[in-house]
């Protein structure tokens, strides 16, 4: 019996829906049970909606069905169809109650995300016309997200109560501000959006705080708040995971341990590339990937500000501004 049979047989159907990003095909679950209940919904286009009409009819169901959509997090390739599928079928909306005020007014979320993502590309070295282009590339992909009214909002640690079985909404950031899995405790599965993937490291992305959660204004420590996360995430005795992406997952702690491990070298890294002389956060990405994709290069900064935070905080780097631009420089 494969891992999606195990899953199947607990109610639980993968839906894989096509994206236009980089990752690839999302992972909708659909569960079977009461009301009917869709995790996460694909993003915004006609042919994922298409898809996710045929492989919900594969399971002898329809949009008009459904009775509860969940979504895990923020991301546009996650709850694109939301506003679409709570229309068509009137179902409740759940997701982290910071989500709430988000979605309802998506559009200026989203643009207020790219004005924050803009002030850290200047801020960390990325040239004013990158980031010019980044911005045009990001406000052209937000036809695939979409509003919602958030009818069930979920503090961490709240219940969804369905007839035959109750999911514990868990608040895990550093992915996404609002990234939530939903924990089954009798069947011992978690379902895990892009908390945990385990084909490709989630990335930790440096975003704008949500609106109950504006901090001190310094820059958002995405890994370091991710890793903590993946540490409350270990003590569950999970023995199947259902990522956003990819395939089922058995070995949590295994994986957990790993990505772990791959962080902290890759901060061992980042530390020698600053060794002979101060550098940006973008000198170092391109030292240690040259020049990527236009639609990587925010990851890419996002994946060495986060090591750099691990660095900064055991103070083996610190960082000095030089005319508005961060510099970061290796403690002899």
């Amino acid at each position: 019996m494969s891992l999606l049979d195990v899953a199947a047989a607990a109610g639980i159907h993968a839906l894989s829906v096509p994206t236009p990003f980089a990752v690839g095909r999302v992972n909708c679950y659909l569960i079977e049970d009461e009301p009917l209940t869709l995790i996460d919904t694909g993003p915004n286009s006609g042919k994922s909606l298409d898809e996710l009409e045929q492989a919900l009819a594969a399971h002898g169901h329809s949009i008009e069905e459904l009775g509860l959509i969940v979504i895990t997090h923020q991301h546009m390739d996650h709850l694109g169809l939301v506003e679409i599928l709570a229309r068509r079928s009137g179902a409740d909306v759940a997701a982290l109650d910071l989500l709430e005020p988000y979605l309802a007014d998506f559009r200026s979320s989203v643009i207020a995300d790219d004005e924050f993502s803009q002030r850290i590309m200047r801020r960390h070295g990325i040239p004013a016309d990158l980031a010019t282009v980044l911005g045009a590339v990001g406000a052209a992909f937000r036809a695939f997200g979409s509003r919602a009214d958030v009818t069930r909002p979920l503090r961490d640690g709240d219940s969804l109560s369905l007839t035959d079985r109750t999911l514990q909404a868990l608040h895990r950031p550093g992915h996404s501000p609002s990234d939530t899995v939903f924990w089954d405790p009798e069947r011992e599965i978690l379902i895990a959006g892009d908390h945990l993937l385990g084909h490709i490291s989630s990335n930790p992305l440096v975003s704008r705080p949500l609106q109950r959660d504006r901090g001190d204004g310094s820059r958002p420590r995405a890994l370091i708040t991710y890793m903590d996360s993946m540490l409350a995430t270990r003590e569950l005795p999970a023995k199947l995971v259902l990522p956003g992406h990819g395939a089922p997952i058995t070995d949590l702690r295994g994986l957990i341990d790993e990505r772990l491990r791959l962080h902290r070298r890759r901060a061992r890294k980042i530390l020698g590339i600053l060794r002979p002389r101060p550098m940006t956060a973008y000198e170092i990405a391109l030292e240690m990937w040259g020049n990527v994709a236009v639609t990587q290069a925010y990851l890419t900064l996002s994946e060495v500000l986060g090591h750099l935070d691990l660095l900064l905080r055991d103070e083996l780097v610190r960082e000095r501004d030089d005319n508005g631009i961060s510099v970061f420089e290796a403690v002899a």
